[in-house]
């Protein structure tokens, strides 16, 4: 009986159709970009684009006329000086309300850290009957518009005579920032070990020396934080300042309201100086926040305890 030896080889037909076969779902399973995504993403990006250039050239435009001498019909002024910042600090008297706006902001940052920081410790520490309803009223000046309850406490201060008045000013914008220490303080407490107060108890220490060896500081990141964050909250504070200021009283950002609205005649320039100097003001309190204070790293949610 005959065998035979030979080796069975595949016609080149058959493997030229396999290869085909073998390719053909590989080539399938490439990702495709439809035009859609493509005009969507192109889309956004120009609303985004048209939005920000718009923004750069409204304050390059207050920036220009800030120092310009004459600008009318022309692409460019026709001369700069520095003049209208000058007589700007001395025809609004920006030294009495930077130092009027400094005060405010100085003593709201603090009453908000001394008077925010035990409420918040008590929220994250304590569980208590109708604790959800307490955060509700807590939070309640931040989720709804200052002008709600602006106007009526406005009412009652001009009742008591506070309206007008500093100590007015004060308490009026301290009313949002103390719910907003509470906002950010409360989950720094909530991470910090419970273990670590029983332990210095059992190591002879008492409340003060707890607090001052060992929880404050674990707070002052999050003091430091929730400290500037309400200090550039209250410089742009407008609504509550400007229900509750008196001439003597206002703050730079009222200032500037009663400078563009009140009656009488002055120069864009002048304004557009003091909108500079507001803008500068808060920008570099901005800058300074955030190189302390990461908005990706704040929580803004209380996490309840089971």
């Amino acid at each position: 009986m005959a065998t035979d030896n030979s080796t069975w080889s595949p016609s080149p037909h058959v493997t030229q159709d396999s290869h085909n076969h073998g390719a053909q779902p590989a080539k399938a399973m490439k990702p495709r970009r439809h035009v859609g995504d493509i005009l969507w993403k192109a889309l956004v990006w120009g609303v985004m684009g048209f939005f920000l250039l718009n923004v750069v050239l409204l304050i390059a435009t207050v920036a220009v006329n800030s120092v310009a001498t004459r600008w009318f019909g022309t692409p460019l002024p026709q001369g700069f000086t520095l003049h209208w910042y000058a007589q700007t600090w001395v025809d609004f008297q920006l030294a009495s309300v930077l130092l009027t706006t400094m005060e405010v902001v100085g003593a709201v940052v603090v009453l908000s850290i001394v008077l925010g920081v035990p409420a918040a410790y008590a929220l994250a520490r304590v569980q208590f009957r109708g604790k959800r309803f307490a955060m509700l009223v807590f939070l309640l000046p931040l989720m709804v518009p200052p002008v709600t309850y602006g106007i009526p406490m406005a009412t009652v201060m001009y009742k008591f005579g506070l309206a007008g008045t500093l100590v007015g000013v004060i308490m009026a914008n301290l009313v949002p920032a103390l719910p907003f220490v509470i906002l950010v303080m409360t989950p720094f407490i909530e991470q910090i070990d419970p273990n670590l107060e029983s332990a210095a108890r059992i190591f002879g220490a008492n409340t003060f020396k707890y607090f001052r060896y060992v929880l404050l500081p674990l707070l002052m990141p999050g003091m430091l934080a929730a400290g500037l964050l309400v200090l550039v909250r209250t410089i742009g504070m407008f609504e509550l300042t400007f229900f509750t200021a008196g001439p003597g009283t206002q703050t730079l950002v009222v200032a500037l309201y009663y400078a563009v609205f009140s009656t009488g005649v002055r120069a864009p320039q002048s304004i557009d100086a003091m909108a500079m100097i507001y803008m500068a003001i808060t920008l570099i309190w901005v800058l300074v926040a955030l190189q302390f204070v990461s908005p990706t790293q704040l929580v803004s949610r209380v996490k309840e305890q089971r």
